[in-house]
């Protein structure tokens, strides 16, 4: 075969395994827009933020078309989040023929692991860290004021959160995936360590709202998930010695 119908195939698969991971997004996108529907779901999304408030108080919609795009979107980021698992065995599907096998039987555990911390941090953001922003930040809010936060603005804020957390529980998965490929060691990750501190506080800084509350939930758990990581790096290091077969043109 040469390298153009080599390379036409790879596109062919590629778009084969992109069709049944978006497939399956779309699917149960319709499952879940049809029961229990698209207001429940924004509802269970909305429910931290509204048990902070006052009682009786609402959110409001100030788009034509907000009330119904709003938790549209809403039920699609949840038909993600469900088929994430999905979508990335089609990852792992698409480029486990081109790995060793010493190569696939870390990669899979990785894809696993990577999908439940990844929900794992989506979980902690909503079922925690939600409830504790938003009754710190309306503890301070002046009794004259009535809160009616705008639906648009907290679906923004809360895919802004997920991703935050989602991306910031893979930590400990970049840094055994660095020390196993060899881009760095553990003792060098011990050495950063002053400064990945540092860069936790920054990165909580900027992606979280602007109190402290917020910023330390973030910052704390990413110098945790640092150190977890620094932990399983040291039982991942890379092999001293390639494996013959994979290395020795001659096989």
């Amino acid at each position: 075969m040469s390298d153009q119908e080599s390379f036409i195939s790879h596109l062919i698969e590629l778009r084969e395994r992109l069709m049944k991971a978006g497939g399956a997004v779309l699917v149960l996108f319709i499952v879940l827009f049809l029961w229990p529907g698209s207001g429940y779901i924004y509802d269970l999304l909305a429910a931290p933020l509204m048990s902070a408030l006052p009682e009786g108080a609402k959110m409001i919609a100030t788009g034509v078309i907000t009330p119904f795009m709003v938790p549209v979107k809403v039920t699609a980021l949840a038909a993600f989040l469900i088929a994430l698992p999905y979508v990335l065995y089609q990852a792992w599907a698409f480029v486990a023929p081109g790995l060793y096998d010493h190569e696939k039987k870390l990669a899979l555990p990785l894809v696993v692991a990577s999908t439940v911390l990844f929900l794992s941090g989506v979980a902690f953001c909503y079922f925690f860290v939600f409830q504790k922003v938003f009754a710190f930040i309306h503890g301070f809010a002046p009794k004259s004021i009535t809160p009616a936060p705008d639906i648009e603005a907290y679906f923004s804020f809360v895919i802004t959160m997920f991703l935050a957390f989602g991306v910031t529980f893979e930590i400990p998965i970049v840094l055994i995936v660095l020390v196993r490929v060899g881009l760095v060691t553990v003792e060098q990750l011990k050495d950063a360590r002053p400064y990945a501190i540092v860069g936790a506080f920054v990165v909580a800084a900027v992606v979280t709202p602007p109190d402290v509350l917020s910023q330390f939930m973030l910052a704390i758990p990413m110098c945790i998930l640092y150190e977890a990581g620094l932990f399983f790096a040291r039982f991942m290091s890379r092999p001293k010695t390639a494996p013959q077969d994979s290395t020795d043109p001659a096989h």
